[in-house]
C-alpha cells in the first residue's frame, strides 16, 4: 500500500507518543509518561502491542548490539537496560539529585554505539536540561548543558554530524562529532523557528542527509536541506507531533507519534500514530553498546 497522505496507523491514542525507531522490521515507540514500550508492524495498520510497562517515564530506547530483544533505555532519572526477560538493570542514575524534579527525555544511539540521552525538569525550566553522553566503557558525561527541553539528537550516516533541538526556544543546533571520542565541536545554529511554526521536537536524518523535524504545536513535519532551507512541509491532522522515524517498506515510510498531553479538548486524531510515504529512505537504526 502507498500512503500519499498522512494516515492513522493504529486505533490507539497516546498521551505522549515519542522515541520512534525502526528495529527488526517493526516500529518501536514509547508512550513516555505512561512508561510504556510499544511496537507495531510497518506494512499495514493495526493495534499497538505493549512490550514493557515501567513505573517511571520512559523517554526512548535503543537496541543493544548483539543482544536481540534487549534495550538501552532513558527511563526515570537515568539509563537502564531493559532485558528481553526479567527486571530492568540500572546502568546510571543521572538526575536523581537535581535541585528540581527532573526526568529523562529523548535519547538515541549514534552509529558508533554511543548513547545520547537528554534530561529535563518536569516543569521544563529554562537552562535546567542536559544532554548526556554514555560511551562504551566510560562513565556518563554531560555533553551539552543549559538546555530547557532537549529533543533528538539526530545523527547523519557517518555519525559525525549531530542535530539537537531545544524545544521551548524553537532552536535546532548542529554539532561536529569526533568519530573516535564523541566529543562535540563547532556548535552552530541550524534552525530558528517562529512561535507560529511550532516547537522542534523529534527528529531524524534521511539517507540524503536531510533533517526531518516534528513541529509540536505546529501540526506538521518538515524536511530541511543540510544548508537549513526548507525542502518539504507535511501538514498533519494532529496538533502535537512529537516523535518521528523512517521505516517500513524500503525505509520510505515516515511514522509520526503525536500527543494528547495538555490539550483541554483533544481532537479525534490527537495522540494517534500517523504514517505517510516519502521519496528518500531513512537510515538504519543504530545500536548501543554497554
Amino acid at each position: 500500500m502507498e500512503l500519499t497522505e498522512p494516515t492513522v496507523w493504529a486505533p490507539d491514542r497516546l498521551e505522549l507518543g515519542e522515541g520512534l525507531r525502526w528495529v527488526d522490521d517493526r516500529l518501536i515507540l514509547v508512550d513516555l509518561l505512561a512508561g510504556r514500550l510499544l511496537e507495531c508492524d510497518g506494512d499495514r495498520p493495526g493495534p499497538l502491542r505493549e512490550l514493557r510497562r515501567l513505573d517511571v517515564p520512559l523517554g526512548a530506547v535503543a537496541p543493544l548490539a548483539g543482544r536481540p530483544g534487549d534495550w538501552l533505555a532513558a527511563a526515570g532519572t537515568g539509563v537502564t537496560v531493559l532485558p528481553a526477560t526479567g527486571d530492568p538493570l540500572p546502568v546510571a542514575d543521572l538526575v536523581a539529585d537535581a535541585p528540581e524534579p527532573t526526568r529523562m527525555n529523548d535519547a538515541v544511539a549514534d552509529p558508533h554505539g554511543r548513547f545520547w540521552a537528554g534530561s529535563m525538569t518536569y516543569a521544563g525550566l529554562p537552562g535546567q536540561g542536559t544532554l548526556y553522553l554514555l560511551a562504551p566503557g566510560a562513565a556518563p558525561q554531560p555533553a551539552v548543558t543549559g538546555l530547557s527541553i532537549p529533543n533528538g539528537p539526530a545523527f547523519d550516516a557517518a555519525g559525525t554530524t549531530m542535530y539537537l533541538a531545544d524545544s521551548p526556544r524553537g532552536e535546532v543546533d548542529r554539532f561536529t562529532v569526533d568519530r573516535a571520542t564523541g566529543a562535540l565541536h563547532g556548535r552552530e545554529p541550524f534552525l530558528r523557528l517562529a512561535d507560529s511554526d511550532g516547537s522542534p521536537d523529534g527528529m531524524t536524518v534521511d539517507a540524503a542527509g536531510h533533517l526531518w523535524v516534528a513541529l509540536w504545536g505546529g501540526s506538521a513535519v518538515r524536511r530541511y536541506r543540510p544548508d537549513g532551507t526548507l525542502d518539504r512541509h507535511i501538514q498533519l491532522p494532529a496538533r502535537q507531533p512529537a516523535g518521528i522515524c523512517l521505516g517500513g517498506p524500503e525505509l520510505r515510510r515516515l511514522f509520526i507519534g503525536t500527543a494528547r498531553l495538555g490539550l483541554p479538548e483533544p481532537g479525534a486524531t490527537d495522540g494517534a500514530l500517523l504514517a505517510v510515504d516519502v521519496e528518500v529512505p531513512g537510515l538504519p537504526t543504530a545500536t548501543a553498546t554497554v
